[in-house]
């Protein structure tokens, strides 16, 4: 009984021991960790005072310190960013939606900024300002040379408060002054809702701030109150998400109650969540089509992936941007903010849509191409293999519209946005949005409006063409070549007449888009775009053929 005794208090004491090394060993790193933090941030404290004083030309504190800020964190993944003060109000628009302004679009044009589109309803529009007005002046500071993000700032205020802008108009005299009273500018989550046909709703989605489930669910509701709804698109191109719970919520309107849509995984096990539908679904039969593209991000990628894991409806289009890394904002000194990754997060099926190497990608930030040796299986909830690496892949692709040359061009050089305000000034009214066609009579007028423009383009053949030539020269061939070389050059001169004929379709295209919304603003802009998308057709077709969407979703097409 003793020895037993002496056996059991040798094990106490040993445990203590093992616990006591191990308090010591974690307090070891914990110090040790500190110590790295105080000597690296002594290090760079000393180095920015050595610069500040001794640099050879004067430096910007500020702004050396914001670059250092911005390279370290750039090493990290795309989305861990620095907020200074002046950008909080653009974070608090990109959570609720709302700000307080004139509600308009604005951007550089030469030295001048102009209105690229007011919102309906808003101040800019209540104020009479039009696409194309160039403002000069705001409230007798010039903004002449300023930059759209500062002139932005200038915009934004307190709502109630008045701004008086003066702005340059085409076709008048001199320079207008327009009052303008900034309001509380909140941007609908949906800019357009209807029916394609007389049995297909439509919803277009291009946000998740604030109560963009509650707007789903309502504009849902209506088009079955007022039309015999048997199917729905639900279209999140180029909606670069939000809010993760309105993911949720917006994925619950089509997913029974209790269903785990998606879950975070971070560093501190404490923080990880999942996130459940808690609600009784509006439909969960219904024909569902999911349209994604690059542009279709975060939060968007969480209502596709899920649906698609679900098994709930078809996702068509591009594979979506790769976005799955999980934010929080953090408040730091002097009302700055830093946003930092906490987290992962991870769709019904278990995958992630995070890109396994989230440091490399594209120069619009989407994830680069994944080997497939790199990307794990998941399955669905009907047996349908699923991969991760980055993004939603489509059930349905569908190849991406790529504008041609003279398309691109006609478009960057505000050669389409100038001509719609040409025809805004000379006409009063146009039949419906989606009535209105660009007809001959329209075309033959545009082309006489691009008579004394300058639109020239290189074409992609015109480079391969002179890498050719380069490539030959100094490789000693060319001398060899050069008469069949001009000659094929001569044949392959793009002529910009017959380009506005070969591409008039899709030139009519962009027309069209942009005079509707003119007279018709953002709804009418969407609405317009709908009657030549290939992506819509492909989703009708899908919609309209029972078996062959059960097909797809059974893993059978």
């Amino acid at each position: 009984m003793k020895l037993l005794k002496k056996i059991h208090k040798k094990t106490r004491i040993l445990l203590l021991v093992l616990a006591l090394s191990g308090s010591a060993v974690a307090m070891t790193a914990f110090n040790s960790q500190n110590f790295e933090i105080a000597k690296n941030l002594d290090i760079f404290a000393s180095l920015f005072r050595e610069i500040v004083v001794n640099y050879v030309d004067d430096v910007n504190p500020s702004e050396l310190v914001k670059t250092g800020i911005d390279e370290m964190l750039y090493s990290l993944d795309p989305y861990t960013n620095f907020i200074p003060e002046s950008q909080i109000e653009d974070m608090r628009f990109m959570t609720t939606g709302q700000y307080g302004g004139i509600g308009a679009l604005i951007t550089t044009r030469d030295d001048y900024t102009i209105i690229t589109e007011p919102y309906e309803g808003f101040p800019a529009h209540k104020a009479g300002l039009l696409p194309g007005d160039r403002i000069l002046e705001i409230s007798g500071q010039s903004v002449l040379g300023k930059s759209s993000e500062d002139v932005r700032e200038l915009l934004k205020g307190q709502p109630g408060t008045t701004l008086t802008l003066l702005i340059e108009r085409e076709g008048e005299p001199r320079p207008l002054l327009r009052d303008v009273t900034r309001e509380v500018v909140k941007i609908s989550n949906i800019p357009y809702y209807g029916m394609l046909d007389e049995k297909t709703g439509y919803i277009k989605l291009t946000g998740f701030t604030q109560n963009a489930g509650r707007e789903v669910r309502d504009a849902f509701n209506e088009l079955r109150q007022k039309h015999r709804v048997e199917s729905i698109i639900l279209d999140l191109r180029g909606n670069g998400g939000g809010l993760l719970n309105e993911a949720v919520n917006i994925t619950n309107l089509f997913v029974e109650k209790d269903e785990l849509v998606v879950s975070t995984r971070g560093k501190i096990a404490e923080r990880n969540t999942n996130h459940n539908t808690l609600n009784n679904p509006i439909d969960t039969e219904i024909p569902l089509v999911v349209l994604v593209n690059r542009g279709s991000a975060s939060a968007s990628e969480i209502v596709a992936g899920a649906i698609q894991d679900f098994d709930r409806g078809v996702i068509l289009g591009q594979r979506t941007f790769g976005k799955g890394l999980v934010q929080n904002v953090v408040p730091l000194s002097y009302n700055t903010q830093l946003k930092v990754t906490v987290a992962k997060y991870y769709i019904p099926s278990g995958r992630c849509i995070q890109a396994i190497d989230y440091a490399q990608r594209n120069e619009d930030g989407s994830v680069a191409m994944i080997p497939d040796s790199l990307k794990k299986a998941f399955t669905t909830r009907n047996g349908r293999v699923v991969y991760d690496g980055g993004g939603i892949e489509p059930d349905v692709p569908v190849d991406p519209q790529i504008l041609s040359n003279i398309s691109f061009t006609l478009a960057n050089r505000f050669l389409i946005f100038d001509y719609a305000n040409h025809f805004f000034r000379t006409h009063q009214s146009i039949p419906p949005a989606a009535e209105f066609e660009i007809t001959d009579a329209v075309y033959s007028d545009f082309v006489n409006f691009l008579s004394d423009k300058d639109y020239d383009y290189v074409t992609r053949s015109e480079n391969l063409m002179e890498e050719l030539r380069e490539a030959s020269a100094n490789e000693k061939y060319f001398s060899a070549i050069e008469s069949e070389y001009e000659a094929l050059k001569q044949k392959m001169i793009h002529n910009k007449e017959e380009d506005l004929l070969t591409f008039r379709d899709e030139i009519s295209m962009l027309l069209k888009e942009e005079i509707v919304s003119r007279y018709y603003y953002q709804k009418g802009r969407v609405l317009a775009s709908l009657s030549m998308d290939p992506d819509i057709d492909r989703a009708l077709e899908i919609l309209s053929n029972g078996n062959g969407y059960r097909r797809i979703l059974a893993g059978q097409q």
